[in-house]
């Protein structure tokens, strides 16, 4: 149950969060629904009850590898390429099933959203009032780093799919009907290429979902969502860098629970908001959102760095201090056990700010 009164369980001011003497703790650990919330949550929770079987099949994917490797280099051996399709056949339909989750999913999301963002009070308020439902959106958002930072971990998914597609299209053109193509189809095969060709398929489903929200919504303010996302990211800061609120975790995975949810969001601020999440008027303090990161284990935390670096590279927006924080975090962490001269490494580092500003001052909206 929760503990203390809900009302005092979030005073947060999106904009002025740091100077915010109020109580800025979340219960993802033990929220739970109110008879408001409740229909909503069931269907969600339906959702996230699938999500940890997704999470399963997905650490234990192993591949193919050694049965296609064989089938290659044996192209003559009827019984080694069957031997491979036997071994392909299995695994493309749970990747298919990864790929159907990720629509369903999308669907989830938009429910959520619109529970959230409504109009007839501020996101504070919903995050306060709406603490079971808050909790499922931090919880999709945690699968959603979760899945996409195994999938980036294991290059069968892609081989084991691509070599199924190769095979599929020898046997249309040798006129081999297979019960298999009924289940993965052209069309279908050709979405899931494009899914698993993302290097994060699922983030991307979530940043396109909230961004179609948007769009069908036009009634909507966009204000309602971002401010919902940026509301989302300053509590998660604000509970991981206070330590009377993380102490009352029940849990240490909640503190990396925390910190994806975080990540997670602000990469979501960016795909909806028109400036990005960089800029220097953006209701999310990027700057103590990094220090949280920083201050966690570096083996804790390398994908979700990654995640935010990949995010900025994409933006010209992004100011020059914090490019420069976010290259130099960049450069210590991968270059200074191999460069032996510390002159190489500070003109390496030259020559990024060099390139980086370049850029910045080519684009009139930096």
């Amino acid at each position: 149950m929760l503990s203390g009164s809900m009302g005092n369980l979030i005073k947060v001011l999106t904009r002025d969060i740091d100077n915010n003497s109020g109580n800025f703790f979340l219960d993802f650990e033990n929220a739970q629904p109110t008879e408001a919330e409740k229909q909503q949550w069931e269907q969600v929770n339906e959702v996230l009850m699938e999500a940890q079987g997704i999470l399963q099949d997905l650490q234990s994917y192993s591949g193919a590898g050694e049965a296609i490797r064989q089938a290659i280099q044996q192209p003559n051996d009827e019984r080694v390429q069957e031997t491979a399709w036997a071994a392909v056949v299995p695994l493309v339909n749970k990747l298919k099933k990864f790929y159907e989750f990720s629509v369903k999913l999308e669907g989830t999301l938009h429910g959520l959203l619109g529970f959230l963002t409504s109009a007839h009070c501020s996101p504070t308020q919903h995050l306060e009032q709406e603490q079971a439902l808050a909790r499922q959106f931090a919880e999709i958002l945690h699968f959603t780093l979760r899945f996409d930072e195994l999938k980036m971990t294991n290059p069968a998914i892609q081989n084991d799919f691509s070599y199924y597609r190769r095979t599929l299209s020898r046997m249309r053109i040798n006129n081999m009907a297979t019960e298999e193509e009924n289940e993965v189809n052209n069309e279908l095969a050709n979405r899931m290429s494009l899914f698993y060709a993302n290097a994060t398929p699922m983030l991307k489903t979530l940043s396109d979902a909230t961004t179609k929200f948007v769009s069908e919504n036009s009634d909507l303010p966009i204000e309602n969502t971002t401010d919902c996302l940026s509301t989302m990211a300053s509590v998660c800061k604000v509970m991981l860098e206070t330590p009377e609120y993380r102490s009352r975790f029940a849990s240490d995975d909640t503190v990396l629970f925390c910190l994806r949810v975080m990540v997670g969001v602000i990469i979501l601020y960016d795909y909806v908001h028109p400036a990005g999440a960089f800029i220097k008027s953006s209701k999310i303090d990027m700057k103590g959102c990094i220090k949280v990161l920083r201050d966690q284990p570096p083996n804790r935390v390398e994908g979700l760095l990654n995640a935010l670096r990949c995010l900025f590279s994409q933006t010209h927006t992004t100011p020059y201090n914090l490019i420069n924080t976010l290259i130099l975090l960049w450069v210590v962490k991968f270059f200074l056990c191999s460069v032996h001269s510390i002159d190489i490494l500070f003109s390496v580092v030259g020559l990024l700010r060099m390139n980086l500003s370049l850029i910045l001052h080519s684009n009139p909206k930096s």
